[in-house]
């Protein structure tokens, strides 16, 4: 599975942003290859910049890292969800009120880290294990239609577009 193969109507226009942060890529090798670069990536902070934000009411790197954490867990679900053939609509979340909840500035970064990749390596099982039905099978989240392949897609999209931003605003 492609990107190119993912049409634009399986998905809320506001994940454009998310899916155009990607080249044209394969989705397990994207998921595995994201893995690797944000693995990277965070072995070179240092513990105490967890704590930095680059301005005044933005999120701390470590509460940004919990946000991409908690995003995935909700796009994983969600694509559980969709390619089971649940035909319940999925609720939205709001990213602004989980952030105060997740006690992201109290963790280790070893701990960010050992978190994340289970559920970058739970992602990745999940996904592998569609077959071609599933992948595209398609529901209903935050009110507007979603493919299995495109919160495959977005997942690796939106953690694209936190490193870009970690790299431009909190380590430039």
């Amino acid at each position: 599975m492609v990107l190119s193969e993912l049409p634009s109507s399986e998905y809320n226009p506001f994940y454009q942003t998310y899916v155009m942060a990607l080249d044209e890529v394969e989705l397990i090798e994207e998921l595995k290859r994201g893995k690797s670069i944000f693995l990277s990536l965070f072995e070179e902070i240092p513990e105490e910049k967890l704590n930095y934000a680059y301005a005044e009411g933005k999120w701390s790197l470590a509460e940004a890292l919990v946000h991409i954490i908690d995003t995935e867990r909700i796009f994983q679900y969600r694509a559980l969800c969709i390619a089971r053939n649940d035909k319940t609509p999925l609720p939205g979340f709001d990213q602004d009120t989980y952030v105060p909840y997740s006690n992201a500035d109290n963790r280790s970064k070893s701990d960010l880290i050992e978190e994340y990749k289970a559920v970058r390596d739970s992602t990745i099982s999940l996904f592998d294990s569609f077959d071609e039905e599933a992948i595209k099978r398609i529901g209903v989240a935050s009110g507007s239609k979603m493919s299995v392949r495109a919160l495959g897609f977005i997942i690796c999209g939106h953690q694209a577009h936190h490193v870009r931003i970690f790299r431009e605003r909190y380590l430039a």
